[in-house]
């Protein structure tokens, strides 16, 4: 099995990834937030799009089986494996120095933004914009009224998913910073995340 590779705790990380390969995203500690993107290797400009991959697969919340799509409406990842309960979320932005000034932080706070810009500088990319990622392991329950809540991740330690790239891509992380609201676990303490890339391409 392939070496894990680490995201840092409220960093961000990007990786190659060809065609059939499987990225495994582990939540090491259990109650970690990572956002997730992908970009079509070829062109920053086509990457991974919520709001195309709800109307693909039908659902809030992707499940085995399911494949998201690109902005393009074309297959880059499919959920091959999950062992976290299943509860991701597509629809919360990611978050930026705008949403910790908006709760109320008065200097610089790490956000998921600037670590998508800072683990695709690592790869010397530069992201066309920050699309909305797919939140791996974040809890935002919804009403039938249409109302949410940020609450704390379900998942356990160690438990993973799996996704299983249809197109030569750069996969990209954000192991999220948000410390104000309990996303990360009720004692709001961020931790790193790992993930590593495994199998041959196609």
């Amino acid at each position: 099995m392939p070496d894990l590779l680490t995201i840092p705790a409220r960093s961000g990380k990007a990786a190659y990834v060809a065609a059939g390969q499987t990225v495994r995203v582990v939540n090491t500690h259990g109650a970690q937030v990572v956002d997730t993107w992908a970009f079509n290797r070829r062109d920053l400009r086509e990457f991974m799009s919520m709001e195309h991959s709800r109307a693909a697969m039908l659902r809030l919340m992707p499940r085995v089986g399911d494949t998201l799509v690109t902005n393009h409406r074309r297959p880059i990842l499919t959920l091959t494996e999950d062992t976290a309960g299943g509860v991701h979320d597509t629809l919360i932005a990611a978050c930026d120095r705008y949403r910790y000034e908006g709760l109320g932080c008065t200097e610089y706070h790490d956000n998921c933004a600037d670590n998508l810009a800072a683990g695709l500088w690592e790869l010397g990319l530069t992201p066309p914009e920050t699309p909305s990622p797919l939140n791996l392991f974040m809890n935002i329950p919804w009403t039938a009224d249409g109302r949410v809540s940020f609450d704390p991740p379900v998942s356990t330690p160690g438990c993973h998913v799996c996704l299983r790239a249809e197109m030569d891509l750069i996969i990209a992380f954000s192991a999220c910073p948000q410390d104000i609201l309990p996303i990360n676990g009720v004692a709001r303490q961020p931790t790193e995340a790992h993930f590593a890339i495994e199998g041959a391409a196609r």
